[in-house]
């Protein structure tokens, strides 16, 4: 090619083509193609067709649990790989899982429940090599402001805690459903422009929300807009605690310190990914030998040993506030499964492989629903340790396995030692990471290069920070209208057949030139090499 900037060495030269369009199809036909297409690209019957029984029995088993697939290939150097990816994302899963708990207003020990079946369920489902899965902060936030608008999680913890795991209930059936009717296409109704802004914004709202535990704050205000926490904050001026406050800025200054020697340096990004369980550990000690919890540090208190016990019984269907749990569900769960899907896609890009988008919801579904039936909420493929896992060199879903097994462990024998963690740890560690989802360069990008989608991203930045999380999302879906990005898949097939018969004069010259403009504003840019470990980054 004489140009590497150019698709086509002669962009310039004039050349038209005569370009004849087929005659339209029937109705029928056209109506199946264009269902076919919509829901089956992929279609997944294909691998049966012309198989003996005993080879279709073999595929389907492998479709529905792609660890039967790669398995049998599995080997020593793979483990050695996926054991140090395991253990490195464990460390980050533990702090990372007590804290979001915390976020969501559900107890502390139910962060690290979730953090050990639900990986196990995605290893054996799921498609995505790099997806390590956990709890995040967007996900808590909707759960803890939702669900909060229904039940005071202080006042009355046990139904609280039965609507998040019916929430979640509801989430994982919704997700499956989707994956199993091929429904994947309506995850585009959050567009780029809407994730960056609700991201942006979820974050700037959970920053707000940790100033309770910076500054030692035994009350606050159950509302999340800016107005709300601000006035609480300053009505309270004295019962600020500068022994929390001090101890806070600290932590948070090493994370962030952390973070900027793991981003200047690729191969040590392990740096990153140890910080907040180095900041636990550290906190612990520094409040077990000054005893700190005297002085206004307030701490975890006593962890439950034992693993995850049967949460089946406690799915509150029969609740009068049933419909509060379906609707925070089914927000969730579309937040939660978009997130997880743009993650996997991201860094199966990089290593160059393909995920099923709809077979990753079936397995995001099955999660969720046995987590919900074990004591776990609302879990999804978060980017912090997806790209810990990405980075520290896992092979396979093992690495979830590894993870846990080490939270298995832990659950096990070393609850008691989190008995010290002061909270102000775990703000600064949920802070440090919340930083990371405020992509101001994406939204200067969107400025530059769209100025409506630029709008539809401080909409839905605007609406949460001034309103909620649901009240932002809404106004996102509202202003970027979600229906272009769907039907031009619905419509794909058809654009050309509603043409007419018609000759079309097509010049070279333009359209490679537009093939280069596009090439030339599309630009993407690394995602792993340069995101944040320590965020939730999409």
């Amino acid at each position: 090619m004489g140009n590497a900037d150019n698709v086509y060495p002669d962009a310039n030269v004039e050349r038209a083509h005569r370009v004849a369009i087929p005659p339209p199809q029937p109705f029928l036909k056209s109506f199946t193609a264009s269902m076919k297409e919509t829901f089956f690209p992929d279609d997944p019957l294909r691998q049966f067709k012309n198989q003996p029984p005993s080879r279709k029995l073999i595929l389907g088993l492998q479709y529905v649990l792609p660890i039967l697939e790669w398995a049998p290939r599995y080997s020593l150097q793979f483990l050695k790989a996926d054991l140090i990816a395991g253990i490195t994302i464990a460390s980050l899963a533990i702090p990372q899982g007590i804290s979001y708990a915390k976020l969501a207003n559900l107890p502390p020990i139910l962060g690290l429940y979730s953090s050990f079946v639900p990986p196990l369920v995605y290893a054996m489902m799921g498609s995505s090599r790099d997806l390590a899965v956990g709890t995040v902060a967007v996900a808590s936030l909707l759960t803890a402001s939702m669900l909060g608008n229904a039940v005071n999680a202080n006042e009355n913890p046990t139904l609280y805690l039965h609507l998040a795991f019916t929430a979640t209930f509801v989430a994982g059936v919704l997700q499956a459903s989707l994956g199993i009717l091929r429904l994947g296409f309506i995850v585009d109704f959050l567009s780029h422009a809407t994730i960056v802004g609700f991201m942006a914004g979820a974050a700037t709202v959970v920053c707000l929300q940790q100033l309770k535990g910076i500054l030692g704050l035994e009350h606050f205000t159950h509302g999340t807009d800016l107005i709300s926490v601000m006035r609480s904050v300053f009505t309270q001026t004295h019962k600020w605690r500068w022994e929390s406050a001090v101890l806070g800025c600290c932590f948070l200054f090493y994370l962030l310190l952390a973070r900027y020697f793991s981003k200047k340096r690729s191969n040590l990004f392990w740096i990153s990914a140890m910080a907040p369980l180095t900041s636990v550990i550290f906190g612990s000690l520094l409040v077990y030998l000054t005893h700190a919890e005297n002085h206004g540090v307030q701490v975890i208190g006593q962890l439950k040993k034992g693993i995850n016990p049967l949460s089946i019984t406690h799915l509150a269907f029969g609740s009068p506030y049933i419909s509060t749990a379906i609707k925070t569900g089914i927000v969730t769960g579309v937040v939660a499964l978009a997130e997880g899907i743009a993650v996997g896609r991201s860094f199966a890009m990089f290593k160059n492989y393909h995920i099923d988008g709809n077979k990753e919801m079936i397995a995001f579904g099955m999660m969720n629903i046995a987590g919900s039936c074990t004591s776990c909420y609302l879990t999804t493929g978060p980017f912090s340790r997806s790209a810990v896992n990405f980075n520290a060199g896992c092979k396979t879903a093992m690495s979830n396995i590894v993870m846990a097994i080490a939270v298995m462990i832990t659950l096990l024998f070393l609850t008691p030692l989190f008995h010290y963690t002061p909270l102000v740890v775990l703000s600064s560690i949920i802070i440090a990471a919340m930083l990371g989802l405020i992509d101001y360069e994406a939204a200067i990008h969107l400025w530059h290069v769209d100025k409506f989608d630029f709008m539809v991203c401080m909409g839905a930045y605007v609406g949460v920070v001034f309103g909620s999380v649901e009240i932002g999302l809404v106004v996102a879906l509202v202003l970027a209208n979600p229906g272009g990005e769907v039907m031009k898949k619905l419509n794909k097939s058809k654009f050309i057949d509603s043409l007419g018969q018609e000759w079309i004069y097509l010049t070279v010259g333009e359209a490679v030139g537009a093939c280069n403009f596009m090439l030339d504003t599309s630009k993407p840019k690394p995602v792993v090499a340069e995101s944040e470990p320590g965020s939730d980054n999409v």
